[in-house]
């Protein structure tokens, strides 16, 4: 097959790997065939034995616009329905955005035949390609805040490589997966001791990923908490239209009585559609006071809400968090979604937003240095909406942080592949984390996760739902929780030199 591919015209192979990438698609959620993400990376790589730097480029840009215009294409229609710029300019923004977030895999193929132009074909797929690739999805998820979505590592959430996500995080799965494309197409090598010495490599690293997935990385504290997570099922198009207020506010508290058996219960991301400081006498304080009432009788109930704070003070607004818990405790959104939330490079590309008319918000981000709350007596790690696709924000609660919340609104994006491929990041930050995660969201997917990324129980989508269960408050450091992504990211960097040196005294040419 190599020799094939390496007799094609430079097009035909951009279009092998974009196929290719849409094939890895398959491996995520919802569809979640997990070995496509070894296939397809590893039809990507045998591409890239015989490419120039400038072709692994094209490549892998290709490779990338495959997996990503399919998999986030769902981006235009919050643009789309709630932007108010048309179809037609909704699609071709994020067609943009797209090809600018898929550069980061061309990258990788650039840099590994810029590196390592004539390698033995088993240095670059065991280690040249996969670290390279690692690096890419790293910088992919850093750069302009990041977009890391669709990490290869997300779609062995339910496979034996998911065992590597408590100790080296996402990344750490993503270069596990890419080894074994590497492997897969070394297997197929003409040499007789390259096929069994790729098996041999296979079955370490997937039983390292079988017996790491055993560890009990972290441990319960004894108590056990009842919770219930509050489906609103808004409609976004009615959601913030002053006539339906009173309504939606007596939905969440009518839903939130029927749960009074519950220790906590969580309202998702801006369930309260108005400013904090317009309800607070009227709304806020006599739920509260309903709430300590029932203290009385036996039962306390802590309320965690989404709701948006003005200070007009500074001339802020925060995307919040409020705790009623006898005493108020509040979380301002740190990490804001560009270009929806915010606007980078706002003196550069701001005029021309304003020009094609693209309504921008702006809110501020958070201040606090770790994203803790206090429910029911307990520290609680909390994001709101997109902050949980990055691990290395969410472990800053840890350790003391006893269980995990996420608050969201993915009705913005309708029901597309948003939702399964979300709700698959949040299994991934419990897992990594060692904490069970309560996910609340407007109109799906609310789930309850424990400590290994399990569902224990899941909301339909676009239903009023009311979600309840029992999770234990935990304790403990996974080795990702302590080191973050810089253990994985250090490797790999440390892994190319070393390669590089090595192979400049010793040979490492294909011959």
């Amino acid at each position: 097959m190599r020799r094939h591919l390496s007799r094609l015209e430079s097009y035909w192979r951009a279009l092998f790997a974009l196929a290719a990438g849409l094939l890895t698609l398959f491996a995520f959620a919802p569809y979640s065939f997990y070995p496509f993400a070894v296939l397809g990376p590893a039809l990507l790589f045998l591409l890239w034995l015989d490419a120039t730097p400038r072709q692994a480029l094209a490549e892998g840009w290709s490779f990338g616009i495959g997996l990503l215009g399919f998999g986030v294409f769902w981006m235009h229609i919050s643009i789309d329905q709630f932007g108010n710029v048309g179809t037609v300019l909704a699609m071709l923004i994020t067609l943009l955005f797209i090809i600018a977030v898929s550069g980061f895999y061309g990258l990788a193929g650039w840099l590994g035949r810029r590196l390592m132009a004539n390698a033995r074909p088993a240095v670059l797929l065991i280690l040249v390609f996969p670290l390279t690739w690692v690096l890419g999805e790293w910088l992919r998820g850093w750069f302009l805040t990041g977009f890391p979505w669709l990490a290869l590592g997300y779609s062995q959430i339910d496979s034996l490589l998911s065992g590597f996500a408590p100790v080296f995080g996402v990344y750490g799965v993503s270069l596990a997966v890419a080894v074994s494309s590497g492997l897969l197409v070394l297997a197929y090598s003409d040499r007789r001791i390259e096929p069994l010495m790729a098996l041999v490599l296979a079955i370490v690293i997937w039983g390292d990923g079988y017996l790491l997935g055993r560890v009990q990385w972290t441990e319960d504290t004894g108590e056990t908490l009842k919770v219930s997570l509050i489906q609103g099922n808004i409609d976004q198009a009615e959601k913030w239209k002053r006539e339906n207020l009173e309504s939606t506010l007596a939905l969440y508290r009518d839903l939130s009585r029927e749960s009074r058996e519950s220790d906590v219960i969580i309202w998702p991301e801006t369930a309260v559609p108005a400013f904090l400081h317009q309800l607070d006498e009227t709304f806020l304080t006599p739920l509260e006071e309903e709430f300590q009432a029932q203290e009385s009788q036996g039962k306390k109930s802590a309320l965690l809400m989404g709701i948006p704070v003005w200070q007009p003070e500074g001339k802020h607004y925060y995307n919040a968090l409020l705790a009623l818990d006898g005493e108020r405790d509040e979380y301002y959104k740190r990490h804001l979604v560009p270009f929806g939330e915010f606007m980078p490079l706002k003196s550069l590309i701001g005029p021309l937003l304003e020009w094609i008319e693209i309504p921008m918000s702006d809110f501020s981000a958070g201040a606090a240095v770790r994203p803790l709350i206090r429910l029911a007596g307990r520290p609680v790690g909390v994001s709101i909406c997109y902050e949980d696709a990055f691990g290395e924000e969410m472990i800053q609660a840890l350790p003391d942080a006893q269980y995990l919340v996420n608050v969201s609104n993915d009705a913005w994006f309708g029901d597309s592949l948003a939702l399964p491929q979300h709700l698959e990041i949040a299994r991934m930050r419990a897992l990594e984390t060692g904490r069970y995660l309560l996910r609340s969201t407007n109109t799906g997917i609310s789930a309850l996760i424990d400590q290994r990324g399990q569902l224990m129980g899941r909301s339909p989508k676009f239903q009023q739902h009311v979600l309840s269960g029992d999770i234990q408050a935990m304790q403990g450091m996974t080795p990702y929780a302590r080191y973050g992504n810089w253990l994985v990211v250090a490797f790999s960097v440390a892994g190319l030199l070393l390669t590089l040196i090595i192979c400049r005294y010793r040979n490492c040419r294909h011959t």
